[in-house]
């Protein structure tokens, strides 16, 4: 009985031996796994940083840019407080008038009214003048205008609806107003959206076109690309890797140089009008600089890579033997191409499309060099907005749109690849 017991014992010491073993083996190997976690970490953290620094910081600088209007409730704080009262029936009050003349007097004297008043000629023309005349006359009267006949004969213009309204559409610290303007729409004199008038409408043909010549780009590149990736494809390795250091020759080549380079080829007395007056295809020279042709075939030359290689990549995936079954059971050629081989690449026709229609609605350089006035895009707007007018809330509200349209097209891309995924896995 004691030789049983004592085996017992034996027995029941080993597992508790093997339960703590695994215990201590269970917790070495979370031990590992967290310093394997902390170590990529810490790995990636300066990736991380740098495209915070560099990507997700501005952006979220641009849209915070976007819908900021501190300028004026931190301007006149007693007016925007007050105006709110007002329902857009009739002129303000006269206290809200007279807190706003003081708010006026002080701001012209501590040297910040011509910001705001910048800030203001935006939202209705000629607002700076009226700001800018009424603050001088105010500054020099002794006491604030005390009736509505004082304040006109500062100037005529605070008589209309217009002027006040735009002080209480922008009594909020944030605003749509840039938004609005971006779509060619405005806030009306009683605080309902309307249309801009027709001598301000701008930016909805300027988007319009731009995404009318991405979308010429972008099929002109896939025209031209699809054959050329083909080939690449189906060449010999020999052969194909120099056709492929061809394709890649326009990235070791700067930017400004290419588009230099298509200056020098289109203008009037360039090198391809010579040609043509040479041969006698056309008489007279032919407009092909600071137009809409000569963007687009400036950007198709430039973009065309960015075409050819994702449909390369996929081709090169592609295994001969679907062409062969599909012919072995009747298919000609060209049914077995167009049936078979070209449904295999739409992943690489998605992609190149949607890199290059991506990168054509940003261009720059490019359309300013080449397309002149009638030939730029809204990068050219948004360029104008921030170099010259300093509108950095327009800048900002026209890169969100921007940004709205290209996030819509990935995730519009990601769902149409995905289901094309799902139906041929299935």
């Amino acid at each position: 009985m004691s030789r049983e017991l004592t085996g017992l014992s034996s027995v029941l010491s080993l597992q508790r031996k093997i339960v703590r073993s695994d215990k201590e083996l269970k917790a070495q190997l979370k031990r590992a796994e967290r310093q394997k976690q902390t170590r990529s970490l810490l790995l990636i953290l300066p990736l991380v940083c740098f495209i915070c620094v560099t990507f997700a910081f501005p952006i979220i600088e641009m849209l915070y840019r976007s819908v900021d209007n501190n300028a004026l409730p931190s301007g006149f704080p007693n007016t925007t407080e007050a105006i709110e009262q007002w329902d857009y029936n009739g002129l303000p009050s006269l206290a809200i008038q007279q807190t706003f003349m003081a708010e006026l007097k002080d701001r012209y004297q501590d040297k910040t009214l011509p910001k705001l008043a910048n800030r203001m000629n935006i939202e209705v023309s000629g607002m700076r003048s009226l700001l800018m005349k009424t603050g001088r006359k105010v500054a020099k009267l002794d006491a604030l205008p005390a009736s509505h006949e004082e304040i006109l004969k500062l100037d005529k213009r605070w008589s209309k609806q217009q002027y006040w309204a735009a002080l209480k559409n922008l009594s909020s610290p944030y605003t749509l107003s840039y938004y609005l303007a971006a779509l060619d729409m405005r806030y009306g004199e009683t605080g309902e959206i309307t249309a801009q008038p027709e001598t301000r409408q701008v930016y909805v043909d300027l988007f319009a076109k731009t995404f009318g010549m991405s979308l010429a780009i972008t099929l002109i590149c896939l025209v031209m690309a699809y054959p050329v990736a083909y080939l690449l494809a189906n060449l010999p390795d020999k052969q194909a890797n120099l056709l492929l250091i061809v394709v890649l020759l326009p990235f070791w080549t700067s930017l400004l140089v290419r588009t230099t380079s298509w200056i020098v080829l289109l203008q009037n007395q360039g090198v391809i009008n010579d040609l043509l007056i040479w041969t006698g295809v056309t008489s007279e020279r032919l407009a092909m600089m600071h137009n809409t042709f000569g963007t687009i075939v400036a950007m198709v030359h430039i973009l065309l890579p960015f075409m050819i290689l994702p449909l390369y990549s996929v081709m090169k995936g592609i295994s001969p033997t679907y062409f062969r079954a599909a012919r072995s059971l009747g298919a000609t050629p060209s049914v077995a191409f167009i049936k078979v081989y070209m449904p295999l690449t739409m992943p690489g026709v998605g992609a190149g499309a949607l890199l290059t229609f991506i990168l054509s609605i940003g261009f720059y350089i490019t359309p300013a060099l080449v397309g002149g006035r009638s030939g730029q895009m809204i990068s050219n707007m948004i360029a104008y907005h921030m170099q010259t007018s300093l509108n950095w809330g327009m800048a900002a509200a026209l890169g969100g749109l921007l940004l709205a349209v290209v996030t819509a097209l990935f995730y519009l891309f990601n769902r149409v690849v995905g289901i094309n995924n799902i139906k041929v896995g299935g």
